[in-house]
């Protein structure tokens, strides 16, 4: 593993260009014990958000329209049940019965598609917040169901909501893809990602433990953990306590919580570090995806370099080898070890690197664009911002590969080429368009 981890994953692929991010040893050494006390303070911090944020009644940030449990979500009765049973229920020898959370969103869609079309049973859960358009998110809602798969409106942080899905179903396995997702709104509203990342999965982790039988979780984690971390090509022994953002930090304190009730409880854990999912049905507040709207309004695209014109680039993956992921994850997992809440033995704990291992410069995904909408673009070069952004990102996925057999396939041009057919359907026929 180790010789491995010391060489690209696609030798030659992206070579950093020299920055001031080189420092003498001494000096690294100071930054690491600073970037250490930054990283724990910010954790500390969000704990302390945890216990205010669990307290409603003088709690004068439930009134933001973005925190996640806002809605009295009705669920319960016979109906719901049956529901809840048909759409969880295996159709396939040695199948699963998958709870899968955020089954709204833009992973959580094609997870559940994929799931269930190969016989498992899937079960959706998802509070359609309004952090990006709902109406996507209903769209995406609508496919699934054609397939079967039966959404639960509902929140993570609902504790008695979490408890009935288990007590109606025995779920083998829980597939963990609810999150406040962006690094820049975190500037914004720092409450959602403390109550979505790290209450809302301590909150399911406290459900899945005790359960009887106890769920294998498999849990996405985010190549943002990475943050400054300078090493080409990121592995996941790297160091992660560099955060460059509030929602790199909550998903640090992800890992550092999994790995708590992993000792502790027995739970079976997976965390999977996506780098820069894009496709069809995908996040609106994604470059590749508002890039594609602005161009075709004929607006100004922003490139941004990083210091002394760095070029900024991103590990672009395709949603179809993520998913490949995910299901290797799920069909590796090891059951849980727990009974009750009560440890019987070691349980199985694994992170993984889900990436492309080709980065890609930003500038080069704004000319694909480019001919693929036949729309000539006009470039603005900026400086890129101190909103959480990194310079670039770039995957070692040799351990994924060796252990579950993940092999990314699909190239920017290819993968672009489909989003941009999905997006032009989909918007020009008034989102009636269904995939």
């Amino acid at each position: 593993m180790s010789h491995l981890d010391d060489i690209p994953s696609t030798p030659g692929k992206f070579k950093m260009e020299k920055s001031p991010f080189i420092h003498s040893r001494m000096r690294w050494h100071w930054q690491s014990s600073l970037a250490k006390l930054t990283f724990w303070s910010i954790v500390f911090f969000c704990l302390i958000l945890i216990f205010f944020f669990r307290s409603p009644s003088s709690n004068p940030l439930l009134q933001d329209p973005y925190r996640r449990s806002l809605r009295t979500y009705n669920w319960g009765g016979p109906a719901w049940e049956k529901r809840v049973r048909s759409s969880a229920r295996v159709r396939s020898r040695n199948g699963f019965s998958v709870l899968v959370t955020g089954a709204a969103g833009f992973v959580g869609t094609h997870v559940s598609s994929a799931l269930k079309k190969r016989g498992d049973g899937v079960l959706g859960l998802d509070n359609f917040n309004d952090y990006y358009d709902p109406s996507l998110k209903r769209a995406r809602q609508e496919l699934l169901e054609r397939s079967g798969v039966f959404i639960v409106e509902g929140d993570i942080n609902d504790s008695a909501l979490l408890m009935k899905l288990f007590e109606v179903v025995a779920f083998t396995h829980v597939m963990h893809l609810a999150a406040q997702a962006g690094v820049r709104y975190a500037m914004e509203n720092p409450g959602s990602y403390v109550h979505s990342n790290i209450a809302g999965f301590v909150n399911l982790l406290e459900v899945c433990k005790s359960a009887n039988p106890q769920p294998a979780i498999v849990w996405a984690s985010s190549s943002s953990v990475y943050g400054l971390n300078n090493k080409v090509p990121f592995s996941e022994k790297d160091r992660t306590d560099q955060p460059a953002s509030l929602y790199a930090a909550t998903k640090k304190a992800g890992e550092e919580i999994a790995h708590t009730y992993n000792h502790i409880y027995g739970l079976s854990l997976t965390g999977l570090r996506f780098f820069t999912v894009y496709g069809p049905w995908g996040r609106p507040d994604m470059a590749y995806f508002f890039f594609t709207r602005d161009i075709l309004k004929r607006k100004p695209i922003p490139i941004f370099e990083a210091a002394n014109h760095g070029t900024v680039a991103r590990d672009f993956t395709y949603i179809d080898d993520i998913v490949k992921g995910c299901l290797a994850a799920l069909d590796t997992a090891e059951k849980s070890t727990g009974t009750g809440g009560k440890k019987k033995g070691p349980a199985q704990l694994r992170v993984y690197n889900l990436g492309n291992t080709s980065p890609v410069p930003v500038s080069t995904l704004v000319s694909i664009l480019e001919r693929l909408l036949k729309v000539k673009v006009k470039r603005n070069i900026m400086k890129l911002p101190r909103n959480g952004d990194v310079q670039f990102t770039h995957a070692n996925v040799s351990l994924a590969q060796r252990e579950l057999g993940y092999k990314p396939t699909t190239d920017l041009q290819t993968g672009l080429k489909k989003f941009v057919k999905w997006y032009t359907s989909f918007y020009s026929g008034g989102k009636k368009a269904a995939g």
